[in-house]
């Protein structure tokens, strides 16, 4: 150990160190991209994966899955719904207690 670190001081510091050159100007901007406020939001996955599994076991006929297709296009109706009451509480100011994520 003792040997490396002589030879490693013996060496020195073979460039001398390198002047920052501004390439451009050093300052921030005055937006911020949106990059991180975008969610993968998914709904109704369950309502969804049993209507497809009905469609496939009837040979994808629609007057077969009538319960299906109904319970999942009420689960998509609500979640629209409930997205729809956050935005305007966002809107307005409403802070609701508990909840961590935020509808865009």
């Amino acid at each position: 150990m003792k040997i490396i670190t002589a030879l490693l001081a013996a060496r020195g510091n073979p460039k001398e160190p390198v002047k920052f050159q501004e390439i451009l100007p050093l300052k921030l901007k005055g937006t911020v991209s949106g990059k991180g406020d975008k969610t993968s939001e998914v709904c109704c996955i369950y309502e969804m994966s049993v209507m497809l599994s009905c469609f496939k076991d009837n040979d994808f006929k629609e007057a077969l899955c009538l319960k299906e297709v109904e319970a999942f296009k009420k689960c998509y109706t609500n979640h629209l719904e409930t997205k729809k009451v956050k935005k305007e509480k966002e809107a307005k100011g409403i802070l609701t207690p508990g909840l961590k994520d935020i509808i865009t």
